[in-house]
C-alpha cells in the first residue's frame, strides 16, 4: 500500500466520478493529492458537472486516508486559472511527480454533419486542449525536480476505435494517443514516462444518463437500466456492461508508480475485451 509514497500527484476532474477514484486510490498508495476540478455544469453536456460539495468530499476521503490534499477549482480550458492552481499546490508540497489529466466530458450523441459547432468546440477544448494545457501546467515542476515521474492520460475506447454519433469525443481521445506519443518522446531523456489509459464504458454520471442510454439503445425512447446493461454488455467480450472507476484508477496507480518505471508511450485498454470485437 505504499507504490507511490512520498510523490505528489495532480488530478483533474476530481471532484467525483474516475477523478474522485484516482485520487483516493494514489493516496491510499501513499501520494499526496492536487485535486482541481471546475465545479460547473458545461453548457451542451447532458448531465450535471460536479460541484464545490464534491471537491470536498473528494479532498474529506484522501484526508481520511491519512493523505495531504489541496483541492482547487479550476477550468482546464483557462490556462492562467489552472497554472495558479497547480503552481498552489506545488508551492504547499514542495515537488511535483504525477499528473493524471482526467478531466473530460462527453455532449449529446448527434450525427457528424448534424452536429452543432459549439457541440465540437467544447469537447475538442476540453477532452483535447484543457489536457494539453495540463500538461504544460505541471510537468515543468516534475522536470525541475530532476527526478523523473509520470504523466497519465484518460483517454476512452473511443481514442482507439470509432463510434458513430461521437465524432468530437472520438477526435479528441483520438488526439490524446498522439499526444501521448509525443510527449513520450520529448521527456524520455528526463526519465518521465507518457501514458494513456482507455477505458471502455465506466459506472460514472458521465456513461449513467438517459442521453448515453439513447446512444447504446437508439430504437427505444426511454430505455430502461436493463435495456442500456444488455446493449453495454454487447460491446464488450467478457460478459460484463461496463468497468468499475477503480479498474481505471488500478492502471493510473500502475502507471505513477515503479512499477512501470521503463514503460512508456504506451495506449492501455481497460475495455473487458471491447477492443478485440
Amino acid at each position: 500500500m505504499s507504490r507511490v509514497k512520498g510523490k505528489v500527484a495532480l488530478v483533474t476532474g476530481a471532484a467525483r466520478g474516475q477523478g474522485r477514484s484516482h485520487c483516493v486510490t494514489l493516496a491510499s498508495e501513499g501520494a499526496d493529492i492536487i485535486a482541481i476540478d471546475n465545479c460547473a455544469d458545461v453548457a451542451g453536456v447532458a448531465y450535471a458537472g460536479g460541484t464545490k460539495e464534491d471537491l470536498e468530499e473528494t479532498a474529506r476521503l484522501v484526508e481520511a486516508l491519512g493523505g495531504r490534499v489541496v483541492s482547487r477549482v479550476a477550468d482546464v480550458r483557462d490556462y492562467a486559472a489552472l497554472k495558479s492552481a497547480v503552481g498552489e499546490g506545488v508551492a504547499e508540497f514542495g515537488r511535483l511527480d504525477i499528473v493524471c489529466a482526467n478531466a473530460g466530458i462527453i455532449t449529446q450523441p448527434t450525427p457528424t454533419l448534424l452536429m452543432e459547432e459549439s457541440d465540437w468546440r467544447v469537447v475538442l477544448d476540453i477532452n483535447l486542449t484543457g489536457v494539453w494545457l495540463t500538461c504544460k501546467s505541471a510537468i515543468p515542476y516534475i522536470i525541475e525536480s530532476g527526478q523523473g515521474g509520470s504523466v497519465i492520460l484518460i483517454s476512452s475506447l473511443a481514442g482507439l476505435r470509432g463510434h458513430p454519433n461521437i465524432a468530437n469525443y472520438v477526435a479528441a481521445k483520438h488526439g490524446l494517443v498522439g499526444l501521448t506519443r509525443t510527449l513520450a518522446l520529448e521527456l524520455a531523456p528526463q526519465m518521465i514516462r507518457v501514458n494513456s489509459v482507455h477505458p471502455t464504458q465506466v459506472d460514472t454520471p458521465m456513461i449513467m444518463n438517459d442521453a448515453t442510454k439513447k446512444l447504446f439503445v437508439p430504437d427505444k425512447e426511454n430505455p430502461s437500466d436493463d435495456e442500456f446493461a444488455n446493449a453495454s454488455q454487447q460491446s464488450q467480450a467478457m460478459p460484463i456492461p461496463w468497468v468499475e472507476v477503480i479498474d481505471v484508477s488500478n492502471a493510473v496507480v500502475y502507471f505513477a508508480s515503479d512499477d512501470s518505471r521503463f514503460v512508456t508511450g504506451v495506449a492501455l485498454p481497460i475495455d473487458g475485451g471491447a477492443l478485440l470485437k
